[in-house]
């Protein structure tokens, strides 16, 4: 009996010496239908990391991460996950409805599932421009009601790292000031609507010489405050054309306004012609007056003059926005 507990003894020892430690890095693999690229970019402030995928849309790899929410890019789509070593994340989508699709599965997985559902839940609840048309009581109760919905969302989505968790809550308070902040500004901009506007005087034209806001007079002006390093500047820029194309030769111009620093001057230049980009091309160089005066601290930022020369919307709607054809028809343009 007592060899019987000794080999059964070093049995266990032998079994203990064969546990693996704990991985230190994350294994992220999945399946993509309909895949956009051959590959996958996964970013974060720190880590950057192309992913091959195969031809049969699968594709596995490895990763030493910090805990935290990583951007994966397929293409021009992007999902949002949540990454730590030691997890084995799995990841199946179709592109064809890429957000509606995707899942996760294996470990670690109930934090990605919380934010693929958290993207879903705020194309349904968050309408951030007709909540700035509401009193400031309205709007309140709005920012109330979304802040119980996505907490709700939280606390129902299983075991997720403590550390996960409060990253979600301290985001939530600070969506929820900006969102109050966002609110004050906007309600500062629509005292400007219907005033005579701010004017900028003598910006270079991308076609020759300079133009100023006054040359402009006579037509709608539905100007464009835009950047080359602007990522959501950029995006706009397709949806700018088709509007553009669309409204040609009615009463409105278009005018894009570059506020790169003179640094960027020749990067500018360029990028109109690769992007083939239309309408009134200005830089602003480093006059930053007509900027402050209508209070911009994030663009792309769009304002609509009338032919007149007075403020229309201090801050209109963006071209892919369907309210923008809205407007423009309510003024028969």
């Amino acid at each position: 009996m007592k060899n019987f507990i000794y080999v059964l003894l070093i049995g266990l020892v032998f079994t203990a010496c064969k546990e693996e430690a704990p991985k230190d890095y994350v294994t992220f693999s999945g399946t993509i239908a309909n895949q956009n690229s051959d590959s996958l970019l996964v970013r974060s402030r720190t880590v950057s990391k192309v992913i091959q995928v195969k031809a049969d849309g699968t594709f596995s790899d490895t990763l030493k991460v910090e805990p935290g929410v990583f951007l994966v890019y397929d293409g021009a789509e992007q999902a949002r996950v949540y990454l730590k070593n030691g997890y084995d994340l799995k990841m199946k989508l179709d592109t064809k409805a890429f957000d509606e699709t995707i899942k996760f599965e294996g470990t670690g997985a109930e934090a990605s599932n919380y934010l693929a559902e958290k993207a879903l839940l705020m194309e349904e609840v968050f309408d951030i421009e007709t909540w700035f048309e509401l009193d400031e009581t309205a709007f309140n109760e709005k920012v109330k009601e979304s802040n119980k919905t996505f907490k709700d969302l939280l606390d129902k989505a299983g075991d997720l790292d403590s550390l996960f968790v409060v990253s979600e809550q301290n985001d939530a308070i600070s969506l929820e000031k900006q969102l109050h902040s966002m609110y004050k500004q906007k309600q500062g901009l629509m005292g400007l609507n219907g005033k005579a506007s701010p004017k900028f005087v003598d910006y270079e034209n991308y076609n020759g010489g300079s133009t100023s806001l006054d040359d402009l007079k006579g037509k709608y002006v539905y100007i464009d405050l835009w950047a080359t390093w602007c990522g959501p500047c950029l995006a706009e820029i397709p949806s700018l054309k088709a509007v553009e194309k669309e409204y040609h030769g009615k009463n409105i111009e278009f005018v894009s306004i570059s506020v790169d620093d003179q640094r960027a001057h020749s990067k500018w230049r360029t990028m109109i012609e690769e992007k083939q980009l239309g309408g009134v091309q200005l830089f602003a160089k480093d006059d930053r007056s007509f900027v402050t005066a209508y209070n911009v601290t994030g663009i792309p930022r769009f304002i609509l003059i009338d032919p007149q020369g007075n403020v229309v919307k201090a801050d209109a709607p963006r071209p892919s926005n369907p309210q923008l054809k809205t407007l423009f028809n309510s003024l028969d343009i």
